[in-house]
């Protein structure tokens, strides 16, 4: 069972499944325009939520919650299922395979053996796609990777019902139905809109709020925590933002590279400059993840670099609320 499937490779892995499994299907949609119609971009601070002992931060929407919004805006039909027995899973996935039908996968990343061992961490929120099966090996195209690779069939059992926070519990999900043509200017609008929104949103958790929520922690965690646990807990920012999918910067540059797309789909130059002001902010987040790096790394010759680094955070802070109002206004 082998379907005749393009892999490429993509920033992030959700946004790649998506946008490969379009084009599968005859539909030219690049993965900027996945994450932007998907209203992927988010910050999100959950402390009540704990992964390695530290803290959950976000840069994006909850798995799975992409895809929904995509299809739903461009008018696809998709199916998702999820399963208590693996032998279930399995059937239901080589069903579709034998139907030259791909699928996306939600896993957990710590078992993936065609990842380094740096890299494979306890994080079930990971997405590929199968397009295939030789003996006892499903065929993979994992979009983060450069090339096709492939799994037993007990190593991708094992990722499919890997345990802790975020259990995909087999997940699986495909494309059932296309319209004849994606209204893709409509479905800009109302993915510009809801980013928007969540970016501005009054509640502490998410968007701006959420952000200048961990910026006054950071002021306060040394003395309250002590500095062991908050350089824990900085390391966990930085891991989520740099090296969990594409992290807080990534994501920025992916949304700056929507805008510059959807700038030419509706014909609005403001979402152009939109664009450039956004790849900026990305840019402030990379700086600001380095130096907190080198604090939690004990190399950084700052005397008070906790306070520093709480500035840096609270500025990208003020300059997203800035953007996203003039963003929604835009549309």
């Amino acid at each position: 069972m082998q379907i005749d499937f393009t892999h490429n490779q993509s920033a992030h892995c959700e946004n790649g499944v998506v946008s490969n499994l379009m084009r599968h299907n005859g539909f030219e949609i690049s993965e900027p325009m996945v994450f932007g119609i998907g209203s992927g971009l988010l910050f999100s601070y959950l402390p009540f939520l704990k992964v390695d002992h530290a803290p959950v931060f976000t840069y994006r929407v909850i798995p799975g919650l992409i895809f929904k919004r995509f299809a739903k805006r461009v008018g696809v039909k998709i199916k998702r299922e999820k399963f208590k027995d693996p032998k279930a899973a399995k059937a239901r996935l080589d069903e579709n395979l034998v139907k030259n039908n791909p699928v996306g996968l939600q896993v957990g990343v710590y078992n993936l053996v065609y990842f380094p061992d740096e890299y494979r961490f306890h994080f079930n929120a990971h997405n590929m796609v199968v397009y295939g099966k030789e003996n006892d090996r499903y065929l993979i195209s994992d979009p983060v990777i450069e090339h096709v690779t492939s799994l037993s069939e007990k190593e991708l059992e094992k990722v499919r019902f890997a345990k802790g926070a975020f259990a995909p519990k087999g997940h699986m999900y495909y494309p059932v139905a296309f319209p004849e043509k994606l209204d893709l200017e409509k479905a800009i609008v109302k993915g510009i809109k809801q980013t928007s929104r969540d970016m501005l949103a009054p509640v502490p958790i998410v968007g701006v709020k959420a952000i200048r929520w961990v910026v006054k922690n950071i002021r306060k965690w040394p003395e309250k925590i002590g500095t062991k646990r908050t350089n824990h807990y900085l390391g966990q920012i930085v891991r989520m933002q740099e090296e969990i999918g594409t992290g807080g910067g990534g994501f920025r540059y992916i949304y700056a590279a929507f805008l510059q797309e959807a700038s030419k789909v509706l014909q609005n130059n403001q979402l152009s400059q939109l664009s450039k002001e956004m790849t900026e902010i990305g840019d402030l987040w990379r700086d600001f993840a380095v130096d907190a790096s080198r604090i939690y790394k004990n190399r950084s010759s700052q005397n008070d670099g906790y306070n520093a680094i709480a500035d840096q955070l609270e500025a990208i802070a003020n300059l997203e609320e800035a953007f996203f109002k003039k963003l929604k206004k835009a549309v």
